[in-house]
């Protein structure tokens, strides 16, 4: 008798929860236009400050070296809290992966919106591989960082191999498909001939200027001549 006054208290109970939570469910306001502008203005404030963080990481990391840069320094040079870096990249080691990756969506944007003045795959290629020297000359600061972490920090030999090699050769493998030459190409050999445009770009427009100190208009041509001698061989009697 006691165990079914029990049950039946039980289902009450639960009814008159049930009751007050649907209750709270239709009373709770419908978010507002200013709600919803508020939100959306928070994500974009979050992404200011993750590429100010980003970018003072970058000329903090250039020319104090990564080691002696602390993140208190960071977030002094991005005008942020220092506790941002630990809660948007886990600290000063994630930020690294989060630079590369930012880096590189910058070049993949700037590389689609470059004028399109080629004519045929030969100016097409040359316009690629000058345009990826000026780049890498211009962000030098960038590869200086970059290069001497990825020898030691396996976590940016993947952002690499998924950031700069697999999406810049997708973009260039994009740009290089329109011409007859190359859609005739098997996908192995049209891979390769679009990572050459990296490979031209950090030789001519980093490692010899940069590195080996050697004038840049002289490793730019010499660049262009090697890259038409590479095009060339391409070509066939039907080609355009």
């Amino acid at each position: 008798m006691v165990s079914k006054k029990r049950h039946r208290r039980l289902r009450v109970e639960n009814n008159m929860l049930s009751g007050l939570n649907s209750n709270s469910l239709a009373q709770r306001p419908a978010p507002t236009r200013s709600s919803l502008l508020s939100q959306g203005n928070r994500k974009r404030d979050r992404a200011g400050k993750q590429k100010a963080l980003i970018q003072a990481a970058l000329r903090l990391f250039a020319t104090k070296g990564y080691e002696t840069t602390t993140t208190r320094e960071i977030a002094a040079a991005a005008g942020c809290a220092e506790g941002l870096i630990h809660r948007y990249f886990k600290g000063k080691a994630g930020l690294l992966p989060a630079l590369v990756e930012y880096q590189m969506s910058e070049e993949l944007i700037e590389m689609r919106h470059r004028p399109l003045t080629a004519g045929g795959l030969e100016e097409e290629f040359l316009q690629l591989v000058d345009w990826e020297i000026e780049y890498l000359w211009k962000n030098r600061d960038f590869l200086r960082v970059f290069i001497s972490r990825a020898l030691v920090d396996p976590a940016i030999n993947d952002v690499m191999n998924r950031a700069v090699l697999s999406s810049r050769t997708r973009a260039v493998v994009e740009c290089l498909k329109r011409h007859r030459q190359c859609a005739a190409l098997p996908a192995e050999e049209l891979e390769v001939l679009a990572q050459s445009v990296g490979m031209f770009g950090m030789v001519f427009g980093f490692m010899r200027p940069m590195v080996l100190g050697h004038d840049r208009i002289r490793a730019k041509k010499m660049a262009n001549t090697l890259a038409s001698i590479l095009v060339r061989g391409l070509h066939r009697p039907h080609a355009d």
